[in-house]
């Protein structure tokens, strides 16, 4: 046989072991790569992977802090205005909760509660945890339950509560959705009402239910936010709106904003700003102008309540008293710009004292006392500028933050020799124009003028609620200020001014015998496209003034601003308004008159 024929046979039967040594070689390799791998993560990745094993069974869990009530005075006793609302959340891990299930909950019970899309929170990688609905009712939290939908979380919340309805929403505020306080009270506490979140962290089975086994386990507690106590009385609060919501109604203004303090401590007792609106439903708010405070937060030009600055200076400084005389025409001229006063009756020419310049409230009268405080009576000095600067920012600090404890803003008042025509713009600054101020800083100097000379911060908090008791902040206690910045007899001269300068325009018995009710008024002009007005088709009206029983010192001080876009409202608009507070306060308080 040739040989050739016989090596046919040895190719067949080498060939299935060829095989298996190959496949024995990929084996021995596949389990090499194995063990390799396993030595690395074993030796190499071994925490990385206990910690992702770790992740897996470890319930991580927030321990939301219940936010702070905000509390009036009502009769002496703190009464809650903002409470809170046990609610719950919808909560779900996206990586084990099915979105069909998620949408049925949803779609059967939390229609109205939807905070998150699920689109969105099923289509974001890694994602495990998502609080898809909020502010869920207890009793369709309960109805959720009770579906027994698998994974799926309800967590405990709180949402806010106005029990008073629309009652000072403008100094109050409100929490938004993702629980932080906006605006008033709620945005400036926000932090010492908020409190701290505490935390779980726990071992956990695979539905996410904690195991009360674990070394690891760990519970920091919630530190609940502070109970903060306002000094604004509830009551009067709702009395001085009413008042002021029939005012803008009988009256072209669209707006009114009111304070009431006490001059001789600072604290203030009612802070209105109407209209209102419903801090429980804000998102329905069209006009984000209604969330602001205005008696903290927008410096205006308050007009010729500046005039009793302005005297209070010339008479501090004893260059001028109320019997001092200056020849009026009616007009004056300064940086060759013609001022002009609103009232030129034919009486009032020639020669007049300080005492009636304040009564008729004339404007050559306070650039007048201007021109006294620069030892000059013909002529605006550089002395005369810087020191009715010193009065206006450093000791009446207006054009400064007062220190309340509400958000304020600063506003300005020009440097005395800086920038273009000075002395025609501190003329100006005499009968409050060509400045910015707030009302919470008119008010605090007015109340200075008037309760012997002392500027005192103003205050609006009480303390914080524990235990039943308030506990006043002793480190706002030690920040505020209580500086002597007039005399006395600066201040009675100012009060004995101020009671005569009510003579003409107040008739008809409005204010009681046996009351000392002195008060000052400013019209101001608006600016437009950079400049005043001068058809005077847009006015803001401002009076502010004191209330006590004859021969005291005053009690109080209510300050008013009512404007509206378009709207000519003058200072009489205002001055009504102040003298239905004057004696609804007199009334509210029981203020005994002194005969």
């Amino acid at each position: 046989m040739p040989r050739n024929s016989q090596q046919k046979p040895e190719t067949i039967t080498d060939s299935p072991r060829r095989r298996i040594k190959i496949l024995h070689s990929v084996v021995l390799v596949a389990l090499g790569i194995i063990l390799v791998r396993l030595f690395i993560i074993q030796i190499f990745e071994h925490n990385d992977w206990v910690a992702k094993a770790n992740e897996q069974h470890t319930l991580l869990e927030t321990i939301t802090a219940k936010r702070g009530e905000i509390y009036m005075i009502d009769h002496g006793e703190p009464v809650a205005v903002v409470l809170n609302q046990t609610t719950y959340q919808l909560v779900i891990d996206p990586a084990v909760t099915k979105k069909e299930d998620v949408e049925k909950v949803i779609n059967d019970y939390a229609k109205d509660y939807v905070a998150a899309d699920l689109n969105e929170v099923y289509n974001t990688e890694n994602l495990r945890y998502s609080i898809v609905a909020k502010n869920i009712p207890r009793d369709v939290a309960q109805k959720i339950a009770d579906s027994e939908t698998p994974a799926i979380w309800l967590k405990k919340t709180n949402q806010r509560v106005y029990p008073e309805g629309q009652l000072a929403s403008g100094l109050l505020g409100f929490v938004n959705n993702d629980g932080v306080g906006q605006y008033g009270a709620e945005g400036s506490f926000n932090k010492q009402l908020a409190g701290e979140d505490g935390l779980v962290k726990a071992t956990a089975d695979v539905n996410k239910v904690a195991l009360s086994i674990g070394n690891d386990n760990v519970k920091i507690p919630a530190k609940d936010g502070e109970n903060i106590v306002l000094s604004v009385d509830r009551s009067l609060e709702q009395g001085v709106e009413e008042l002021a919501m029939n005012a803008i109604n009988s009256t072209a203004a669209t707006n009114a904003s009111v304070l009431v303090m006490d001059p001789n401590t600072g604290e203030v007792i009612t802070m209105a700003n109407l209209p209102n609106y419903d801090p429980a439903n804000y998102d329905k708010v069209t006009d984000a102008a209604a969330f602001v405070n205005y008696t903290t937060e927008v410096p205006y030009e308050p007009a010729s309540i500046c005039k009793s600055f302005t005297f209070s200076a010339a008479i501090n400084e004893g260059k001028m008293t109320a019997d001092t005389t200056y020849f009026n025409e009616h007009y004056t001229t300064v940086d060759g710009w013609k001022i002009e006063n609103a009232e030129q009756r034919g009486i009032l020419y020639g020669t007049i004292n300080m005492k009636t310049a304040l009564y008729w409230s004339l404007n050559t009268g306070s650039i007048q006392a201007l021109r006294l405080l620069g030892d000059n009576p013909n002529q605006i000095t550089q002395q005369g500028r810087e020191r009715l600067y010193d009065y206006y920012y450093n000791k009446f600090r207006l054009g400064q933050a007062t220190g309340i404890e509400l958000i304020e803003a600063e506003g300005f008042i020009p440097d005395p020799n800086e920038g273009w025509g000075r002395d025609s713009t501190y003329a100006n600054m005499t009968f409050g124009q060509n400045l910015g101020i707030t009302m919470i800083q008119t008010a605090s100097a007015f109340s200075a003028v008037v309760n012997g000379g002392t500027w005192h911060t103003p205050t609006i908090v009480k303390g914080v609620l524990k235990n039943g008791e308030i506990v006043k902040d002793s480190a706002s206690e030690n920040s505020a200020i209580s500086d002597q910045i007039l005399s006395e007899e600066t201040s009675a001269a100012m009060r004995d001014m101020l009671i005569y300068n009510r003579g003409y325009k107040v008739t008809g018995g409005i204010d009681r015998p046996g009351y000392d009710i002195g008060g000052k008024s400013g019209t101001a002009q608006v600016v437009v496209n950079g400049a005043y007005d001068d058809t005077f088709a847009q006015l803001v009206g401002s009076y502010i003034g004191f209330v006590g029983p004859s021969g005291e010192l005053p009690k109080y001080v209510i300050m008013v601003k009512m404007w509206g876009e378009g709207a000519s409202i003058g200072s009489g608009d205002a001055m009504d308004l102040f003298d239905k507070l004057s004696n609804y306060l007199i009334d509210y308080q029981k203020i005994k008159p002194r005969i």
